[in-house]
């Protein structure tokens, strides 16, 4: 096989964590955002507009994953917190794979 500088580039970057993460396509990015709305709700949104409208218009997955702590902080406040936790775990998980290594959930170090 015939390295060309491509191919060895190709190559190095597969296992690397400098690799770029799967690309999303739409509805699945769109399956997350309508999730995070959908906790946040009609009551979410009119008290938090800001967050809504964050969320609602985040360009990418990563966006997303960073309005995590927005939107919980929202619900926690509207629904209380043990209620918002359980919510965003299930959305946290929508995330696997899709992002860096760097940017996945670790746990928690008081075991929750």
């Amino acid at each position: 096989m015939r390295w060309t500088p491509s191919n060895l580039m190709n190559s190095l970057l597969k296992g690397s964590s400098m690799a770029k993460p799967k690309l999303l396509n739409a509805p699945t990015l769109n399956d997350i955002r309508h999730a995070m709305l959908d906790i946040l709700g009609d009551n979410g949104a009119q008290t938090y507009p800001i967050v809504q409208l964050r969320v609602t218009y985040a360009e990418d997955v990563q966006d997303l994953w960073y309005l995590r702590g927005d939107v919980m902080a929202a619900v926690a406040a509207l629904n209380g917190e043990v209620s918002a936790r359980q919510q965003l775990a299930d959305i946290s998980a929508m995330f696997k794979g899709l992002l860096p290594s760097g940017l996945s959930a670790r746990p928690s170090p008081l075991g929750h």
